[in-house]
């Protein structure tokens, strides 16, 4: 069987396809052509660069991602905005971005593994699938200028840009090079919420395009009497933006383990035959109202060092879904750093108890981690809400501590999920006060819990 990986855009949310490309791997797939669009190509060009999924991740763990915005020169901006070629140029993906993501098209070019990467050329309206033999810094880059956003590449007579337009995944392209089977990593939204003001609606815009040519190259291939498999992998609610990620409101260690446990979901319930190759294959739902946490939990297994990384969601409506979690735990024992699929949180009396798995030496290990909620007498509330027990089921065992610098880090990490605008947004703080934050008080021992 012939394995195509296609790898579609999402901005620089595609750091989530880097946790589905690590479940991929545990899970032994292999793919004789890979190709990426927009966002997608980033992603596309580390795995054909010859890294590994562990190591791409920690590459993105460690990116600035202001290095992705580099000014134009003040020439330009002097015309006045409605004259400007866009925002800004590609000089800080080629000079700063690339180079970081360890991006080399030397490398690209001499890949064992068929590579293709997707562009416009606006000459001609159409999307050229450039094969990774052939491709440069300028021409990658030119992938992932959004129009607006960044401006195209002049190269003679052609202007290259951005192919998320015209498709922004080329399942064509992979059947073309005779795949039998399709792995579509897919993570832009397609949901019924339609939300105001520009950048709601640009990103709208570029949804119904992507979605749209999706849709219709699988309707190409039924009539054209294509068989083949279809495999998507995608979240469940859409992920956030790009600019919660400049913002610093998620980070890309978050976004990497997201794509980690959506990678498991699809993978633990997969039909040997796919998925229906039509518009439900991209589906996703809006998450209920709630609140995402980040903490970080430190401890000590024998001499080794034990960092449990978790984001939770906890929903604020009364009747709302099951908190979700997501994170990683950093254990030497266990190769370093390993993360947690089908991760959940659960009330049980007084504890609160953290349940995922980990895959490590190719075996999964069961992880739990219980922490106490019920005041004990005395002044040691806070100090019981910040010790976490934790247990495996290999057999480690560890007192892990939320250190005072950890616990104001994990309070203001506090972010609304679910909530579109300013309005809604804001109504989702003060559900929060209302509801939530008496929870969030809670976990960390407040004493001052039931007044919220």
């Amino acid at each position: 069987m012939r394995r195509s990986l296609v790898l579609a855009g999402g901005g620089i949310r595609v750091a989530w396809q880097t946790g589905v490309l690590q479940a991929l791997t545990e899970h032994g797939l292999e793919f004789q052509h890979v190709d990426g669009t927009s966002g997608g190509i980033m992603t596309a060009g580390m795995l054909l660069s010859g890294q590994q999924p562990v190591q791409m991740a920690q590459r993105w763990s460690d990116l600035d991602v202001q290095d992705f915005s580099s000014l134009l020169p003040l020439r330009d901006y002097a015309r006045g905005p409605w004259a400007l070629p866009g925002l800004g140029d590609a000089d800080g993906v080629i000079n700063k971005v690339f180079p970081h993501l360890g991006i080399d098209t030397a490398a690209i070019r001499s890949a064992d593994v068929e590579g293709t990467f997707n562009v416009v050329d606006f000459v001609t309206k159409t999307c050229v699938a450039v094969p990774h033999t052939e491709v440069d810094d300028e021409l990658l880059a030119a992938g992932m200028s959004l129009p607006l956003v960044m401006t195209p590449l002049r190269r003679g007579e052609r202007v290259w840009t951005d192919a998320v337009w015209v498709k922004d995944a080329n399942v064509t392209e992979a059947l073309r090079r005779g795949a039998d089977e399709v792995w579509l990593v897919w993570c832009i939204g397609n949901s019924p919420y339609w939300g105001d003001g520009p950048l709601e609606q640009y990103v709208h815009m570029i949804e119904m395009s992507a979605n749209g040519a999706l849709f219709a190259e699988l309707d190409a291939a039924r009539s054209a009497g294509r068989s083949f498999r279809l495999h998507v992998v995608r979240p469940t609610h859409p992920l956030p933006l790009d600019s919660e990620l400049y913002a610093g409101r998620i980070s890309a260690d978050t976004l990497i383990a997201c794509g980690y446990r959506d990678a498991w979901v699809y993978l633990d319930q997969m039909s040997p035959d796919g998925v229906a190759q039509d518009p439900s294959c991209t589906a996703m739902t809006e998450p209920p109202k709630g609140v995402r946490l980040t903490e970080r939990l430190r401890g000590r297994v024998g001499s080794d060092d034990l960092t449990m990384q978790v984001t939770s969601e906890l929903p604020l409506e009364e009747h709302g879904s099951p908190a979700r979690v997501v994170g990683s735990v950093d254990f030497e024992p266990w190769g370093g750093r390993v993360l947690l699929a089908g991760g959940r949180l659960e009330a049980a009396g007084a504890d609160v108890i953290y349940h995922a798995r980990a895959r490590v030496n190719g075996r999964w290990v069961a992880i739990e981690a219980a922490r106490e909620l019920a005041d004990d007498e005395g002044f040691d509330a806070w100090a019981d809400a910040r010790t976490v027990e934790f247990r495996a089921d290999s057999g480690e065992t560890a007192t892990l501590h939320l250190g005072a610098l950890d616990a104001a880090r994990a309070l203001a990490s506090a972010e609304p999920v679910g909530a579109h605008g300013a309005m809604d947004r804001a109504g989702a703080l003060a559900r929060l006060g209302q509801l939530g934050l008496r929870r969030v008080l809670a976990a960390y021992g407040s004493e001052e819990r039931g007044s919220a």
